[in-house]
């Protein structure tokens, strides 16, 4: 007669192993100079739409196609951190800010990638003028062997995509944004709710002495006052 102990591991050798729930993990990138309501309202509602386990936001520190940031990477990093702390599942990945040459997105998502498991999924975001500016981007063509784009496009959108992207739009584009399988490798739009705030609206009215109240975290708000940032002095 069979012990209980061999009894045991007899019924656990035919248990199946346990599946393997992939993460998904968003990225949005940007020069946050200074990050603000349409940034975070944007990131957060595409994160609980997709049901995202993290959304990074990823300060650049040197970005190829934007124009020099007004403020330190230091200060950038801090406002963001200070904009998502206790927003779950809102997180900061710093590691552009440590890298000594231009922020590409391709070398960030492989960095990233190599971190992760393989069946974990990957969605970038991008607006609507960033998707349409991918021909210019660094080794564009790779992106997709790494992440799912989440293009984020506003109503008001009205701008027809290069011709380089009709192809690439045509083969991968899914019509349903939970529809993306697998880690990479699919496009979807997600219609996004009309802030109409920028950062550079943020930074002139900072510069003229008005207030940015309720544009900004207060959280924000508190480190650029304590800072003294984006003033007609600096």
């Amino acid at each position: 007669m069979a012990s209980c102990a061999a009894r045991r591991r007899s019924d656990l050798s035919d248990l199946e192993p346990a599946a393997v729930v992939p993460r998904r993990i968003g990225v949005l990138g940007g020069t946050f100079d200074p990050v603000h309501i349409g940034h975070l309202r944007g990131a957060l509602e595409v994160a609980e739409s997709l049901a995202l386990d993290e959304l990074r936001l990823t300060p650049s520190a040197r970005p190829p196609h934007r124009d020099t940031p007004q403020v330190s990477a230091q200060d950038r990093l801090a406002m963001v951190e200070c904009a998502v702390a206790g927003v779950a599942p809102l997180v900061v990945d710093a590691r552009e800010l440590q890298r000594d040459k231009p922020s590409y997105t391709i070398d960030t998502l492989e960095l990233m990638r190599a971190e992760l498991a393989a069946q974990d999924q990957v969605f970038l975001l991008l607006g609507w003028d960033a998707f349409c500016g991918l021909p210019t981007w660094h080794r564009w063509d790779e992106l997709l062997q790494h992440c799912h784009i989440l293009v984020l496009q506003r109503p008001d959108a009205d701008s027809e995509p290069p011709d380089a992207l009709r192809n690439l739009l045509a083969a991968r584009s899914v019509s349903d944004p939970l529809a993306l399988k697998g880690p990479s490798g699919q496009i979807a739009f997600v219609w996004q709710t009309p802030l109409a705030v920028s950062a550079t609206q943020i930074r002139q009215l900072l510069a003229s002495g008005k207030s940015v109240r309720f544009l900004v975290p207060d959280a924000v708000l508190a480190y650029i006052d304590a800072h003294g940032l984006y003033r007609a002095s600096n």
